[in-house]
């Protein structure tokens, strides 16, 4: 009678085929990209702040579990109480860590000295880094980008054609991006990480990539902020215009950029919610706006 427990090998994890030698349990092409379609989609699946994105990784995996460990009970247990641990990182270009984890789990169905523990340890030890990597490159670059452009097609014509864009460009490049990491974790396994974390090329990409980005949000706050000052001072029979005279020979568009770095120093340094921001940027507004510092003239 076979144990249940070892698959009637006495070693669990590894079946044992006709002819006495151990058969290697493998995942197919289809299973590990049904884990990153599964991950990609729903890896804010459950979201919460106990546990953050651990029920999407669980929920990428439940159909491997049964191919992984077929008459295994506890050892299904043990997965899923693995991946029903804290998780949280960047979920496309932290893809790699959901890819290596998925080569350990496999490797660990076949070779039971690959730990549960070295899996876990595995993953929190890399989450936190590839969420940094993947929050520069993405929230603070590439979506920026995408958004100064789909705001631009947007304002020039009218038409949802910029709205269009973001929405499809955005789905495409991080969908591209997921598949990549994510594959790169599974195939190259932990050494791949390692060398892709600690190589020089990463922190020049992400150097020139976070200079790339702020060059477009500048652009864009020069494009779209709009503020100028009609405050003329009265000097005798002459005029003295505080934006032409002044101000524009000094920096041009220097109010919007005051404005703009205001707003950002609210938010991130003062850490000032985002409503509070809005309702002082109109009381202010209309305060000189009323005065003529903003848009009208005093003489």
């Amino acid at each position: 009678m076979q144990n249940e427990m070892t698959g009637g090998t006495g070693r669990r994890g590894i079946d044992v085929a006709a002819d006495g030698t151990a058969k290697r349990r493998a995942l197919s092409k289809a299973d590990v990209l049904k884990v990153f379609w599964k991950w990609d989609f729903a890896s804010h699946a459950n979201y919460n702040y106990e546990r953050m994105q651990a029920s999407g990784v669980l929920f990428s995996m439940t159909h491997i579990i049964d191919r992984l460990y077929p008459n295994d009970r506890q050892a299904k247990i043990d997965f899923m109480k693995r991946h029903m641990q804290f998780y949280n990182t960047e979920p496309h270009y932290g893809g790699i860590v959901n890819g290596l984890a998925l080569a350990m789990e496999e490797e660990r169905a076949n070779d039971p000295a690959v730990t549960g523990e070295a899996i876990s340890a595995i993953k929190t030890g890399l989450m936190g880094p590839m969420a940094g990597v993947g929050d520069t490159l993405w929230q603070g670059t590439l979506q920026p980008i995408l958004l100064a452009i789909g705001i631009s097609l947007a304002s020039a014509s009218g038409s949802p054609a910029g709205a269009l864009f973001f929405a499809v460009a955005m789905f495409a490049i991080q969908t591209a991006i997921g598949y990549f990491f994510f594959m790169t974790g599974y195939r190259q396994g932990k050494g791949g990480v390692e060398k892709l974390l600690g190589g020089g090329q990463m922190r020049r990409l992400i150097s020139a990539a976070s200079i790339m980005g702020a060059v477009v949000l500048g652009a864009l706050a020069a494009s779209y902020v709009t503020a100028s000052s009609g405050f003329v001072i009265q000097v005798g029979e002459a005029q003295l215009a505080l934006q032409a005279d002044i101000l524009d020979k000094l920096l041009k568009g220097v109010i919007p950029l005051a404005i703009t770095l205001g707003t950002w120093y609210l938010l991130k340094v003062r850490k000032m919610k985002s409503t509070r921001v809005m309702v002082a940027l109109v009381v202010v507004g209309a305060v000189l706006g009323a005065t003529g510092l903003l848009g009208g003239i005093i003489s």
